[in-house]
């Protein structure tokens, strides 16, 4: 199939390998496994997946590490698998740049339909919907190479990151609630909680202020709304 997506799967557990990849083959995907961080890293090397299942839980390295390492030169999305649910690992996996988190035990049914979410968001982010870009004061957005400029500057986003500005700056002064914010940007994607949502705002809001903007307002008790932009 020349237009099969690939899935890679990073577990130290072969049982989870095994389990994830039967789920992900039986709906249409393409399968590579990696059992340490090091494997992970030099597959994305040779090939770019995707999109990465990455656990936080690695013999040799964090997760975290390894999703730093493939965001240092590649957007490709990542979703985190681990065994821990406490809030703050989920924040701090979503921070460094994964797209979605899944604990165990897991539904292999709920693993897909979140995988099959976040391509279609990726997809959407990279589509020519519109051969203008979409402008507001000091921000662009290119929806044909799917690129963020803040006065001049690139800022690189995820395509889930991309999706919630995009949705923002497509109707601007509209004060969307968490629940609008998560329909528009996450393709309905119901399994997304607005803490997921929060950390991936607080992530856009970062990566803006570093080159000196902030595209994003936060209007208390509602939800949030596009900046000034100036």
């Amino acid at each position: 199939m020349p237009n099969q997506r690939t899935i890679l799967i990073v577990d130290d557990e072969p049982h989870i390998r095994e389990v994830v990849g039967f789920a992900l083959q039986k709906a249409g995907y393409r399968t590579l496994e990696a059992a340490d961080g090091e494997q992970a890293m030099a597959l994305v090397d040779q090939a770019p997946p995707d999109l990465v299942v990455l656990d936080i839980m690695l013999p040799d390295m964090e997760g975290t590490e390894v999703c730093r390492r493939i965001r240092s030169s590649s957007q490709v999305p990542i979703l985190f698998l681990s065994s821990k649910n406490e809030e703050i690992d989920r924040v701090l996996g979503l921070e460094l740049g994964g797209d979605d988190y899944v604990t165990k035990p897991f539904s292999p049914r709920e693993l897909v339909a979140r995988i099959k979410a976040i391509l279609r968001r990726a997809d959407a982010a990279g589509a020519a919907a519109d051969p203008e870009p979409l402008r507001h004061n000091l921000l662009q957005l290119d929806l044909d190479r799917c690129q963020a400029v803040w006065d001049g500057r690139e800022v690189i986003l995820t395509a889930t990151e991309f999706g919630i500005l995009r949705a923002l700056l497509g109707r601007p002064g509209k004060v969307y609630s968490r629940s609008e914010l998560m329909e528009r940007a996450y393709d309905g994607a119901s399994v997304v909680s607005e803490r997921t949502l929060d950390s991936h705002v607080r992530r856009v809001r970062e990566k803006f202020r570093a080159v000196g903007g902030d595209p994003i307002d936060t209007v208390h008790g509602f939800g949030y709304k596009l900046g000034a932009c100036t």
